[in-house]
């Protein structure tokens, strides 16, 4: 369905944050902007940057987002999945479930922990810290259960606007590519605070 690699990228500095989704000839095929001060997440995701046709939305299961599990709808309210952090927010390594219905069938995980435990000491560093994302670009990697690896993500290194490459590793069909791309993006926001 999508022309791979992807590219998803978002501004550090923005008050409100923003996700675009492009594919490999440079065609918007997603942009989400999150609302600030709600209590329940609820993300709107749409064609492009005018906001003018709504394609999915990504809603939480629960106020506090402490291991909430964040559902994904199209426009017509049918299910197509979902997503979940596992356990505490890790020092060490991000993962996250993804859900056909109430089964785990793919899993995001972070490839190198020893790159976010670096970036968050660097970027406590006054002035030092703005560059840690020049030099610590976490990977990660979406795993089927029996850990064949379907989709890499690679954040690469900038300063005011994060790019993240989506690479296909394994083929996967439609359903599967819509949901782990909106997982994908889930991930990014819910992990963005690294820089």
């Amino acid at each position: 369905m999508y022309n791979f690699p992807l590219k998803l990228s978002f501004k550090k500095i923005a008050l409100a944050p923003q996700i675009t989704v492009t594919d490999s000839s440079g065609q918007q095929l997603m942009y989400v902007r999150q609302k600030l001060m709600k209590l329940k997440e609820a993300i709107q995701v749409f064609s492009d940057n005018t906001r003018s046709q709504e394609l999915y939305t990504i809603g939480a299961d629960r106020v506090i987002d402490f291991s909430a599990q964040y559902h994904f709808r199209d426009t017509a309210g049918n299910h197509l999945g979902s997503v979940k952090r596992q356990g505490m927010r890790s020092i060490f390594k991000a993962r996250y479930d993804i859900f056909e219905g109430n089964t785990p069938v793919l899993h995001i995980e972070e490839d190198n922990g020893f790159v976010k435990v670096m970036d968050a000491l660097f970027g406590e560093i006054p002035i030092v810290g703005i560059f840690s994302g020049f030099f610590f670009n976490p990977t990660y990697s979406v795993k089927r259960n029996d850990g064949t690896v379907v989709v890499s993500i690679k954040k690469k290194p900038a300063l005011f606007e994060s790019e993240f490459t989506i690479e296909e590793v394994v083929d996967i069909k439609d359903a599967s590519e819509i949901r782990t791309i909106l997982a994908i993006i889930m991930m990014v926001l819910m992990e963005r605070s690294r820089g």
